[in-house]
This record gives structure tokens, C-alpha cells and sequence, in this order.
């Protein structure tokens, strides 16, 4: 039994996908001061079960930590469940970043989120726009160059 339990609980018993609060309303449902370090560092908020008590407790309820706001003193739980991934591709269960069962040392995952692919951006579609005419240039020179051989 955690002294942070009550969050766990708190958290299961919400159904939003992401419940906002802060710092204040988690020592109100935990009944317990945060650490000095959860009020200073980052880190703390990091959702690496192996970070501290009160993560295990939040991400065994199903929630990750984002938006976190340490001047503000507010944060995002978001669900994680895995019911989430049932709703989603093959594509996206893939990419989605599992530590227990890859081990902690893996990296797969660590830049989930740093990058939008927009939706309307082609594949297909050449990166270099047709009039600056870079495949002309090239066969010039490469003309060129076979012309004084």
C-alpha cells in the first residue's frame, strides 16, 4: 500500500481521457505534501515507472503525465490504457512505447510525438519543387562533362 494509492484510485475513478490538476489538487486527493523534487524537477513528472512510487501508481491506473507545467504547478494526466490500442491500427500499436517489454535499456519509442506527419501531405509527391529544375542542372553538367572525353 503507497501513500499515494489515492490517486490511483481517483484517477480510475474519473472517465475523461485527460484530467488537468494541480500540484495542489493531487496533495488534496493524496492527503500527503509532494516531495520537494515533484515540486522542482521535471524529471519527477517523467512517466518512467521506475522514476518513483507515485508514477507506478498513475500509470498503473492507466494514465501518463504531459503538459507538464512546473512554474504553473499544474499538469495532464492522459489515459493510456490499453484499451486505447484497441481502437487503433496495427501502425500505430507498433510505434506505441512499451519499456516493460522491450526492456528499459531499449530506445524504440523515445521520439514518439517529436514530429507531425500532416494529413495532407503526399508521399508520393517530389521533395524538390519542379522549377528549380535540380535533374536539368545535373544532366547539363554530366552532358558536359562526356562531351570533353
Amino acid at each position: 500500500m503507497s501513500k499515494y494509492d489515492n490517486l490511483g484510485e481517483y484517477l480510475g475513478r474519473q472517465g475523461h481521457q485527460e484530467i488537468p490538476m494541480t500540484f495542489g489538487d493531487i496533495e488534496e486527493v493524496t492527503k500527503v505534501k509532494l516531495p520537494p523534487k515533484a515540486q522542482h524537477h521535471r524529471a519527477w513528472w517523467s512517466n518512467n515507472p521506475s522514476n518513483n512510487v507515485m508514477t507506478k501508481v498513475w500509470l498503473a491506473a492507466g494514465y501518463e503525465t504531459s503538459q507538464v507545467d512546473m512554474a504553473g504547478r499544474k499538469l495532464v494526466f492522459r489515459r493510456v490504457a490499453s484499451t486505447a490500442l484497441q481502437n487503433r491500427g496495427l501502425s500505430d500499436w507498433s510505434r506505441t512505447f512499451r519499456p516493460r517489454e522491450m526492456g528499459a535499456a531499449s530506445l524504440f519509442g523515445a521520439l514518439k510525438g517529436t514530429f507531425t506527419i500532416e494529413p495532407d501531405w503526399d508521399p508520393a509527391k517530389p521533395a524538390v519543387a519542379d522549377d528549380l529544375n535540380i535533374g536539368r542542372t545535373a544532366d547539363l553538367i554530366d552532358s558536359g562533362l562526356r562531351a570533353k572525353s
